[in-house]
């Protein structure tokens, strides 16, 4: 197998975010080999003759993106690279693709959609990238995250072009909670049957939840009676049937019909309640997924809704499943096989800007509303979600003493790319090692 990485760091070989696929590839198997192209440094060259990048990727099986986030997107020189592929009608439809990248996940949503999308637009086929703390990989959490992605990617190339039923690993075992709104009558029968594909497909144990059969007394209040124990002023028994039936499967997948743009005001009824959890992520690190009677693809705030969601929940979204794609079988088919694979493998990735970005708004929320939110504080406390201040106290000191040296002319032309290559020194180690 040939992988063909686009690093594009205008960095070229000191880039950090390279240090994430180095660690990768010095852990891979004999039978994959990596090619690298330079493209962030060399793109004037590439601009000239492209015939050495039009090589490799034509032999390339996997595609993977390396590169940091700049501005909201991928580098100018990777943008530019793929305009590049695009005007020679370089043909690369059925090879995957994937990407890793590195920043400190400002926007980083922003930049994997802009290599999805372009992915898509050359009939590629693109599995789910890796967004990583530009720090992650000094820590073992990081490393081990960054090989289970690998091997997340190998599973998914191996699983999609084998019939799934032909698996002869053991199911895990567990329970899957399907928490549907399901309509009564002929307008509910579309999501009847994606969820009995669903249920066709599992092998796992699945259990059914219709949340038009529970007895809602109505919506959130928003009376913040459930603060300090997490107890719904509403004598429904809502809050004790989500901990003890819903949250304690393991894994979860939302069944809804899209309506006004959204997923309907019941379901809305049902998400609004969970805040009898505070804003307490108390399924993280459980797979979710979704089945989605309706055309998704004109939907993409509620898109954006479903990923935000599982990321602030601390949940690896395993797929959403969509009757209007028209590929509806493939991907209820391809959700069932990658919440059976977390579920074994325990696969997670790290947070993205969703994630991180909402985490923080909540934790500066909890620890000032911390006399009324009590058993969210001592959430957070236990989590270590409360990472302020900052106590980097060398790394703040050594940044000062960069900044000044940058500060001077004649010591900032003498470092020349010394300043990279010392940034690169922590990561140097860790691959040693």
């Amino acid at each position: 197998m040939n992988v063909l990485v686009l690093n594009g760091s205008p960095t070229g070989k000191n880039s950090i975010t390279l240090q994430t696929v180095l660690l990768i590839q010095k852990y891979c198997r004999k039978n994959i080999t990596f090619d690298t192209l330079h493209v962030g440094q060399r793109i004037r060259s590439f601009e000239k003759d492209f015939s050495e990048s039009e090589k490799l990727l034509k032999e390339a099986d996997l595609i993977l993106f390396c590169y940091p986030v700049y501005t909201f997107l991928v580098p100018a020189q990777l943008h530019r690279f793929i305009a590049l592929i695009k005007e020679r009608g370089i043909d690369l439809s059925g090879k995957y693709a994937t990407q890793i990248t590195t920043s400190k996940h400002f926007y980083d949503v922003t930049a994997h959609r802009f290599i999805e999308d372009n992915c898509k637009d050359l009939g590629m086929k693109y599995i789910r990238g890796l967004s990583a703390d530009m720090e992650d990989l000094l820590g073992k959490k990081g490393q081990k995250e960054a090989l289970s992605f690998f091997r997340f990617i190998l599973w998914n190339m191996k699983d999609g072009q084998c019939d799934p039923k032909r698996d002869v690993q053991e199911a895990p075992a567990g329970t899957i909670a399907i928490v549907a709104d399901i309509r009564d009558g002929e307008e509910g029968d579309s999501l009847r049957e994606m969820i009995r594909s669903f249920e066709q497909e599992s092998r796992m144990k699945c259990e059914v939840h219709n949340i038009r059969t529970f007895p809602f007394r109505g919506g959130c209040l928003g009376c913040f009676n459930c603060a300090a124990d997490g107890t719904c002023i509403y004598k429904d028994g809502f809050d004790s049937w989500l901990r003890d039936t819903i949250q304690k499967a393991d894994a979860i997948v939302y069944a809804y019909t899209v309506q006004d743009h959204s997923m309907g005001s019941l379901f809305k009824t049902f998400d609004d309640r969970q805040f009898c959890n505070g804003h307490r992520t108390v399924t993280m690190g459980k797979p979710v997924g979704y089945l989605v009677d309706g055309c998704l693809e004109k939907e993409e705030n509620l898109r954006m809704v479903m990923e935000a969601r599982s990321q602030v929940g601390g949940n690896f979204l395993a797929g959403i499943a969509s009757s209007g794609s028209g590929k509806k079988v493939q991907e209820i088919r391809m959700l069932s096989r990658t919440l059976e694979y977390a579920i074994r493998n325990h696969y997670s990735q790290p947070a993205n800007f969703y994630g991180v970005g909402g985490l923080k708004i909540f934790r500066d929320l909890i620890y000032q509303m911390q006399g009324l939110m009590r058993e969210d504080h001592r959430f957070y406390k236990e989590h270590g979600f409360y990472d302020f201040p900052q106590k980097k106290k060398p790394m703040i000191a050594a940044m000062y003493l960069v900044g000044a040296m940058m500060n001077n002319p004649k010591l900032r032309k003498k470092m020349g790319s010394k300043m990279t290559e010392g940034m690169l020194m922590p990561y140097q180690q860790v691959l040693k090692r």
